[in-house]
């Protein structure tokens, strides 16, 4: 996990959220934004969440190859925020 560092965690980022039904996301809707900032800003906004909900939101930011996507999955955000925890 070398490249950890090389993760810009001020880059500007936006916290999305899928419409749900269910607690399920309705992929025929669009997800509207809940939060603008910084990628450590959205991840940290995604971390208060609650666990059950977490599926429903993704982060979108400049993709920063090879560890940081343009989308954001939940599991993909969780496992940045372990990684920030360790710079």
């Amino acid at each position: 996990m070398g490249d950890a560092s090389k993760v810009d965690f001020s880059a500007p980022a936006v916290l999305q959220k899928w419409p749900s039904l269910g607690n399920q996301r309705r992929l025929d809707r669009e997800p509207y934004q809940v939060s603008e900032g910084t990628l450590d800003a959205c991840i940290s906004a995604f971390m208060e969440k609650p666990a059950p909900t977490r599926h429903l939101y993704e982060i979108r930011t400049a993709a920063q190859p090879p560890l940081v996507t343009d989308i954001l999955s939940p599991e993909h955000v969780i496992e940045l925020a372990r990684l920030r925890e360790f710079l």
